[in-house]
């Protein structure tokens, strides 16, 4: 039989094959703090590759963080799927597709021996909490290195440019402050090589604080971050991050510590009220400073409605 017509036949080497990981942004919040579960001591998500085995991503998904922290996943969204090249910090690596996933938990301990801890958010994203006002790092190592970065490039067109990203991306200029554009300050810190992910990348010296993760789990973590603090305005899935009984200022602390800034109180408990989210148990809060406060928990019609109920929370912007 002739081969004329046939094909030559391509050798498939290791750079040529695609592996997909699931990746988990596990949330809570404790005590005021915005929590992530964290492995390979504190340097990444909890993650590891879709396989045949697994009957789904979300299972599979499930499997790897119960084997890897203990902790098993309640609510748990599809976040968004990475698919960039040269993202790893590993030129000859393979290429990987990262889907990851959003979780809303209660920070528990995970089972003796697990890799895992609770890390706060804020240790790898500082420049986000905003809840005691500006962090100096912005005026003092972050505004100086961008208008550095902006300033070096070839066209002035294009410095004009990036000082406008960087202006409107981290409130610069007197423009205001949008929690909700974590990832965009990440990816320009990165696009900058101000942050070690990039520095791995490009070369240099990393400028601005953070703690660093393995691959591009700090990018998936800006994204999860990003959409938790617009979700938290139109629906109530803080629910999942509460006790079943809280108090107000409780609710309404955990809904700054994920936001980054400040709510007003009295707006917040107004419109708490006008919606009827949570309902009194009759109880009353035994560990709290001076009057006791009532305890509050989510109404059931609430719970049961989670998906369609909005909860536009009034953040302060003084």
């Amino acid at each position: 039989m002739s081969n004329v017509n046939k094909r030559p036949q391509k050798t498939v080497t290791a750079l040529d094959a695609i592996t997909a990981d699931l990746v988990a942004v596990l949330v809570a919040v404790t005590d005021g703090d915005p929590r992530i579960m964290t492995i390979e001591h504190a340097a990444a998500l909890p993650s590891g590759p879709f396989q045949f085995a697994h009957r789904s991503l979300q299972m599979g998904l499930r499997a790897w963080v119960e084997a890897q922290t203990g902790h098993p996943l309640g609510y748990v969204e599809q976040l968004y799927t990475f698919a960039d090249r040269g993202r790893s910090g590993d030129p000859d690596a393979p290429h990987r597709i990262s889907i990851s996933y959003l979780g809303l938990t209660r920070e528990e301990e995970g089972r003796e021996g697990a890799d895992a801890q609770w890390s706060s958010w804020y240790d790898y994203f500082p420049w986000e909490d905003h809840r005691d006002g500006p962090p100096a790092m912005l005026t003092k190592i972050i505004a100086p290195k961008l208008k550095a970065w902006a300033r070096s490039a070839d066209e002035p067109a294009l410095q004009k440019t990036r000082w406008r990203r960087a202006a409107i991306t981290f409130g610069l200029d007197g423009r205001e402050w949008n929690e909700e554009l974590t990832l965009q300050r990440y990816e320009l810190l990165y696009e900058a090589a101000l942050i070690p992910e990039s520095v791995r990348e490009k070369g240099g010296e990393p400028a601005v604080p953070g703690r660093a993760m393995t691959g591009d789990h700090r990018r998936i973590l800006a994204t999860g971050i990003a959409r938790l603090r617009a979700k938290i305005k139109y629906r109530p899935v803080v629910f999942e991050l509460m006790l079943e009984e809280f108090t107000l200022l409780q609710l309404q602390r955990s809904v700054e510590a994920l936001a980054g800034r400040l709510v007003h109180k009295q707006n917040f408990r107004r419109l708490i009220e006008q919606q009827e989210l949570v309902e009194e148990t009759g109880a009353m809060a035994a560990d709290t400073i001076g009057r006791p406060a009532k305890l509050f928990r989510f109404r059931q019609g609430v719970l049961a409605e989670r998906a369609v109920i909005g909860s536009k929370l009034p953040l302060s912007r003084s």
